[in-house]
């Protein structure tokens, strides 16, 4: 009777107690934790194009399946992205001067839009200059603002038109895109200049005397070569892979990896070029019409742009997209790894641009990286600098090169 009567009070206690008694609250995940104190920086966000469209904000919480993209500052913050480098980036079109002229005015507005954004939002993003300035936006509280180009050309044939660009906050900048320009022969496409053009070597000129850190993603393996050899400052490839993992021409074998490192350049690695993936004739068709139709040069209205994810739902509810997975980009990442070491590995993952995949669909999802790194044995210092460190060399070398010249 006496262990009934205790047994009966001590329940009364725990009961009365309440909270005190519950079950441990879940451990915040360690990895998510460490994102947010880590200064994390993306080279190659196209998110500046989601500030084209109607009624779009970036300060508005948005979702892949809704509209498609992929950053705001509410992903932002829940991913621990403190920004990177925002891509002034143009659809490669005729070499002729009066659509280079147009080429040139689309980027100035595209960069002006990027710094309205900052201007419109003082208190959430802040533009950087230098290196050290990204540490002291994040500790500020705010998103850090990079300028970049993908694509030179919009400069025509004066590469100085990069001082003008420069003055707005673009520090890397790359050279062609999917087709070869006046710069540099393209990866997809056919060579014209064996490398970099004269125009090409000119402009490779001016980023060392301004300090620009050369871009090298999507211009050929003989472009690389030659900026490797010419570059008086470490080369960066903004949002590229492994072609020992996906054989494709966007991406960098090993020997060129290995090449990259040893002159202190970064690979930052992107999650478009992970995988073969073939999709069905019918979505390909779908799309080509889709892209046909709202070409990415044209801007939309509100209507037109309603129409145009209307039919893009359609098409994915149909012919369901093939997709790539987050092992398929840590893959990537972990070979250029092993191939080039935890100094010369960064994340570009090309978001707004076509990145994304089954796993990481947006930045809300970094800190899957992060926690795979960790797994994979790296350390916080190796995480750290992959997340920004050597990228920021990479732009203080550009920096002290262009000191040196003006000296």
């Amino acid at each position: 009777m006496r262990i009934r009567t205790i047994l009966l009070a001590a329940s009364a206690l725990v009961l009365a107690a309440g909270p005190a008694f519950a079950a441990p609250k879940k451990v915040a995940d360690p990895a998510a934790a460490l994102q947010q104190r880590l200064l994390t920086l993306d080279t190659h966000l196209d998110t500046p194009a989601s500030l084209a469209f109607p009624g779009w904000s970036i300060m508005d919480a948005h979702t892949v399946a809704q509209d498609y993209t992929q950053v705001d500052l509410p992903r932002m913050k829940q991913g621990g992205l403190d920004g990177g480098f925002w891509a002034i980036y143009t659809p490669q079109g005729p070499l002729d001067a009066e659509s280079t002229r147009k080429a040139r005015d689309f980027a100035f507005l595209r960069a002006s839009a990027i710094r309205e954004m900052v201007a419109a939002h003082p208190e959430s993003f802040a533009l950087a200059s230098k290196a050290a300035d990204a540490a002291a936006i994040k500790a500020s509280g705010k998103r850090v603002v990079y300028l970049s180009i993908e694509n030179a050309w919009p400069l025509g044939e004066d590469s100085t038109l990069l001082r003008s660009f420069y003055a707005m906050g673009v520090r890397i900048a790359g050279f062609a895109h999917f087709r070869t320009n006046q710069f540099a022969d393209s990866s997809t496409d056919k060579a014209k200049w064996d490398g970099l053009s004269p125009l090409g070597v000119q402009l490779l000129a001016e980023m060392n005397r301004l300090g620009v850190v050369p871009d090298l993603s999507h211009s050929s393996d003989r472009a690389l070569d030659d900026a490797l050899r010419l570059s008086k400052t470490p080369l960066i490839l903004t949002h590229s892979g492994c072609k020992a993992v996906f054989d494709h021409p966007r991406n960098i074998d090993d020997a060129h990896l290995k090449a990259l490192a040893d002159a202190g350049g970064v690979i930052q690695i992107n999650s478009v070029y992970v995988k073969d993936l073939k999709q069905s004739p019918e979505r390909a068709a779908a799309m080509k019409a889709l892209e046909a139709k709202y070409p990415e040069d044209k801007t939309l209205t509100a209507a037109e742009r309603q129409s145009m994810l209307a039919e893009r739902h359609a098409i994915d509810a149909k012919y369901p997209e093939v997709r790539a997975t987050f092992d398929d980009v840590m893959a990537n990442l972990l070979h250029a790894l092993k191939v080039a070491g935890a100094d010369h590995v960064g994340i570009g993952l090309d978001w707004d641009g076509g990145g994304g995949v089954v796993g990481l669909e947006d930045i809300a999802d970094l800190p899957k990286i992060t926690k795979a790194l960790l797994a994979a044995g790296y350390t916080e210092a190796d995480v750290a600098r992959i997340w920004s460190g050597n990228v920021l060399r990479v732009l203080a070398a550009a920096e002290a090169e262009a000191e040196r010249e003006k000296r």
